[in-house]
């Protein structure tokens, strides 16, 4: 089990970062992929005139990329009011300093504030309530295995602890322990060098054009030691194109390296031909996405499918806490 946060079209870090994994695990495993709006709502409550859009946009990006609804289910979180209600069941067994000293919520609130006195104004109940949601997100599923990189691993020890404390409360072995399938991705740094953000405007968009796609890979930071077209190049200290290479162009980075570092060629076009191979690479995927953008009845229905399947799965696993916990079912479903 996994899921992003619907925060606008993905870029190139989401797609070797997440998806590429996302779409391999599909047929290894079964796997239920989330939009988390709610999450969205933690730190983004004041301004929601974009989510529903960007659902939208994230699912287009999915579906492109290869997630299969038929073999995957996609889903949206707040679709499945289960997952509300196991994550309320959750935090009463939580322990309050168990959330105050997830590293994450940490560093989430310390994002949103300048001082402590900021922070105390905008870390909300809900904010505060965020491993516990993030939690109940992947037990209600009773997910094993859950796609992070090795900077997220305590998200997934939250959680372990979570499903260890519920099963030894209540003298049962109901809930698996969901362990991290570390991704080995490659790190992509946005055009100025830095890490890849939509924010920072130094990213590649899923769903950028060819032209944009240009227009950003001649920004690429290079070799900085390099100050006339005539002088030599050192790929091993090019900052963006290099390593982009090694994605996009593996084969012909010898030709890359010959030429860039006996000057045969200059930075310029050098990042004109890895724009053309990134477009290359991307085009089935920008093909697909542009056909399914044309019918977003059809993205909306293939949704709607999703949540009726993660339904089924969430209402069986609450019957199933409901009755450990000694509460009664009251409804039939």
């Amino acid at each position: 089990m996994s899921g992003m946060r619907p925060t606008g079209r993905l870029h190139l870090g989401h797609y070797f970062g997440v998806l590429t994994n996302w779409v391999r695990f599909q047929s290894e495993y079964e796997s239920y992929f989330c939009i988390v709006d709610w999450h969205a709502l933690t730190t983004k409550a004041q301004d929601t005139s974009g989510i529903k859009n960007n659902i939208y946009e994230i699912a287009l990006d999915w579906l492109a990329a290869g997630i299969d609804p038929e073999v995957s289910t996609i889903y949206v979180q707040s679709g499945i009011p289960e997952i509300a209600e196991l994550h309320l069941l959750l935090s009463m067994i939580t322990q309050q300093n168990w959330v105050e000293r997830e590293p994450t919520l940490k560093d989430m609130v310390r994002m949103l504030a300048n001082d402590e006195e900021e922070a105390r104004d905008k870390a909300t109940y809900g904010l505060l309530g965020y491993p516990v949601l993030m939690s109940a997100d992947i037990l209600t599923f009773k997910g094993e295995l859950v796609p992070v990189g090795k900077d997220q691993e305590s998200h997934l020890e939250f959680a372990r602890n979570l499903a260890r404390k519920f099963n030894s409360t209540f003298g049962v072995d109901y809930f698996p322990e969901p362990r991290p399938e570390f991704t080995s991705t490659p790190l992509l740094k946005g055009t100025d060098g830095q890490k890849m953000g939509k924010s920072a405007n130094n990213d590649i968009k899923l769903a950028d054009t060819d032209a944009d796609t240009t227009k950003q890979v001649l920004k690429m930071i290079t070799d900085r030691t390099r100050i006339a077209r005539t002088d030599p190049g050192h790929t091993d200290l090019c900052e963006v194109p290099w390593p982009m290479y090694k994605i996009f162009g593996a084969d012909i980075l010898d030709q890359v390296k010959t030429e860039c570092e006996s000057a045969q060629i200059g930075c310029v076009d050098c990042k004109k031909r890895l724009a053309g191979k990134i477009n290359d690479s991307l085009r089935p995927i920008r093909e697909k996405r542009e056909q399914l953008a044309k019918d977003p009845e059809k993205v909306k229905q293939i949704l709607e499918y999703g949540n009726k399947k993660a339904r089924e799965t969430a209402k069986q696993t609450l019957r199933d806490v409901r009755e450990i916990m000694g509460l009664i079912n009251w409804n039939n479903d």
